[in-house]
């Protein structure tokens, strides 16, 4: 008798935007994939966002009703820590504070078996640091999906100084499997993608501030010369002024580069309560706070 193959399963812990689009490429991709947050009710919210995702897919012929049925099939929820025992792989995907993740890492290495491999979607945090957050640092890995994942394949894969070669392998087949484009890149702050992103959008918020241009005209123009499917601001707007914020404030102590500093005009948004599409009011307005292509 032919031996049965495993079920692959992936669990995604967070259930914002980021946790949304990289369950919807699990999903995709062929795992079953395993909602969790800390909200319960986020989760519930997640998989409609993914329905209402797959469902626009297959009326712009980008995905077969067959293909998008069995994708939305393979979304189920975890509401508690527990349910993520029999992940293969575990994506950790709360917001960038180093405290946080690194409570919720040592979660999920309570409750995981020897084997899951562990990883976390930092953007400029250590992958070493939030390692030792856990027991099995060697069974921990860095992957961080660019915004959003749903719609972009860059997957920046990065090694702790104790991740094993197995628990790397791990997370590259997954990407791979999912239709993923995968960079291995060294344990440093801001990894390839922020050098370049956290620059670009803080000198954008800067041009707001200085009135150069309004946030769509800076938009348009960036779109317009460099063929950016997002315009700088609108990738604030969608990632959230909250974490533009944490992202500044993780990444500049290590560097110092003036660039990274965080725009005062961030501050006074986040303060506002002006944190982007999830607040339905950022550097433009929105309606809803569907995830993206919804």
């Amino acid at each position: 008798m032919p031996e049965v193959e495993r079920r692959r399963t992936v669990a995604v812990v967070g259930c914002g935007t980021m946790g949304i689009g990289i369950a919807i490429v699990a999903a995709r991709g062929g795992w079953h994939t395993l909602l969790h947050d800390a909200d319960a009710g986020r989760i519930g919210r997640a998989r409609d966002d993914a329905a209402a995702f797959l469902a626009r897919s297959v009326k712009l012929n980008r995905l077969s009703e067959e293909a998008a049925a069995s994708a939305l099939d393979r979304l189920r929820p975890a509401p508690v820590t527990e349910d993520l025992a029999d992940a293969d792989l575990v994506i950790e995907a709360v917001f960038e504070d180093e405290k946080v993740k690194a409570g919720v890492i040592g979660k999920l290495d309570a409750v995981c078996p020897e084997e899951t491999v562990l990883a976390t979607n930092t953007s400029t945090l250590s992958v070493t640091r939030l390692a030792a957050a856990g027991r099995r640092p060697e069974r921990f890995v860095g992957m961080h999906f660019c915004l959003p994942a749903q719609l972009m394949k860059l997957v920046e894969v990065t090694r702790g100084l104790r991740t094993a070669d197995a628990a790397f392998a791990t997370a590259w087949d997954f990407c791979v499997s999912t239709g993923q484009a995968p960079v291995e890149t060294k344990d440093t702050p801001g990894f390839i993608l922020n050098h370049f992103v956290i620059p670009l959008n803080n000198r954008a918020i800067r041009m707001v501030e200085e009135k150069v241009a309004s946030a769509a005209d800076i938009d348009r123009a960036v779109k317009s010369a460099y063929g950016h499917p997002l315009g700088p601001l609108e990738l604030v707007d969608l990632v959230g002024l909250d974490t533009q914020e944490r992202l500044c404030d993780a990444f500049y102590p290590v560097s110092y580069d003036p660039e990274l500093a965080c725009p005062s005009l961030v501050r006074q948004m986040v303060a506002a309560g002006w944190l982007g599409k999830k607040a339905g009011r950022g550097f433009y307005t929105y309606q809803n706070d569907k995830t993206f292509g919804a």
